[in-house]
C-alpha cells in the first residue's frame, strides 16, 4: 500500500505574524511548525504502516525551508518526501494551491491521499476535497478514525455531535483532525536518518496537468483586501433575563450548537 500525506509548513504565531505589502504572509520572516492537523494525518498514515505494512509519503509545497518539515515527517518514519517549489508559485490561494498539489501527486502512485483538515495560517478547509476533485477521488472528510479493510478504508467522521461510518474503495482521500490521535516523537536515530536521506524537489515543470492561469498568484480567484494580525472582538449577543429565563436561554443555546 502507498499513501501520500500532504503536510504544510505553517507560522507559529508565538513568534508573531509578518505581512508583506500584497496582504500575503510573509513566510520566510516568521517561525514555523508542521500544521496540527497535518501530522495528525501523517500520524495516521505512519499507523497505519505499522499495522498493515505501507510505504509513507510527504509532500509538501512552499519556500524551500519547507525542507525542513519534510525532514521532520521522515524522522517521524515517512519514508520519501518531494517538496514543490517554485518562484512562480507564489502568492496561491486554495484554488492554486490545490490544483498544483494535485499536478504533483499526478506524478506519484498512491493507494490513500491524506491531508489535514485545514491549515492553521488560513483555516479554510477547502484544499484537501479541491484535491480530490482535481483527482476525481472520493473524498471523506474530518476523520476521527481510519482503518483499511482490503481494498478499501472505513472512515469514523465527526459530525456535530456523533460519527458517521464511511467505507469507500481506494484511491481515496482522507482529510484528518487533529484529534484523530497522538502525534509520535521524532527519534534521534530518526533525526539522524532524516537528514541523510535525499528530498526530491518539483518545480513548475514537473507538474502534469495543470495550467499556468490556474497557479501562483495570477492564478488566485481570491484576492486579499485588507490583512492584520489584530483582531477585534464583536460585542456579542446580550440579555437582560431573570434567574429562571437566564437557566432556560442558556441551555437553549448549548442545544442549538449541540453541545448539549
Amino acid at each position: 500500500m502507498k499513501i501520500v500525506v500532504c503536510i504544510k509548513q505553517v507560522p507559529d504565531t508565538k513568534g508573531g505574524v509578518v505581512f508583506n505589502p500584497d496582504g500575503t504572509l510573509n513566510r520566510g520572516a516568521m517561525l514555523t511548525i508542521m500544521n496540527p492537523d497535518d501530522k495528525a494525518g501523517l500520524e495516521a498514515a505512519l499507523r497505519l504502516k505499522d499495522k498493515y505494512g505501507a510505504e509513507v509519503t510527504v509532500v509538501t509545497m512552499g519556500l524551500p525551508k519547507a525542507d525542513e518539515v519534510l525532514r521532520e515527517a521522515m524522522a517521524m518514519g515517512a519514508d520519501k518526501a518531494v517538496l514543490i517549489t517554485d518562484r512562480v508559485l507564489g502568492g496561491a490561494d486554495t484554488w492554486a494551491t490545490s490544483q498544483t498539489i494535485a499536478g504533483a501527486l499526478r506524478k506519484l502512485e498512491y493507494d490513500l491521499v491524506i491531508t489535514g483538515r485545514q491549515a492553521i495560517d488560513g483555516d479554510t478547509a477547502q484544499v484537501g476535497p479541491q484535491i480530490s476533485e482535481h483527482l476525481d477521488l472520493p473524498v471523506i472528510s474530518y476523520a476521527q478514525k481510519i482503518e483499511i479493510d482490503g481494498d478499501s478504508v472505513v472512515v469514523e467522521r465527526q459530525f456535530d455531535d456523533r460519527y458517521h461510518v464511511l467505507k469507500a474503495k481506494m484511491p481515496v482521500l482522507i482529510t484528518a483532525l487533529s484529534e484523530l490521535n497522538e502525534p509520535r516523537y521524532m527519534t534521534p536515530g530518526g533525526i539522524f536518518d532524516a537528514y541523510d536521506k535525499e528530498v526530491t524537489v518539483f518545480s513548475r515543470a514537473d507538474l502534469v496537468g495543470v495550467d499556468d492561469s490556474n497557479i501562483g498568484l495570477k492564478g488566485s480567484p481570491t484576492q486579499i483586501a485588507k490583512a492584520s494580525d489584530k483582531v477585534r472582538k464583536g460585542a456579542g449577543e446580550q440579555v437582560n433575563l431573570g434567574a429562571s429565563e437566564s437557566v432556560d436561554y442558556i441551555i437553549g443555546k448549548l442545544k442549538e450548537t449541540h453541545i448539549i
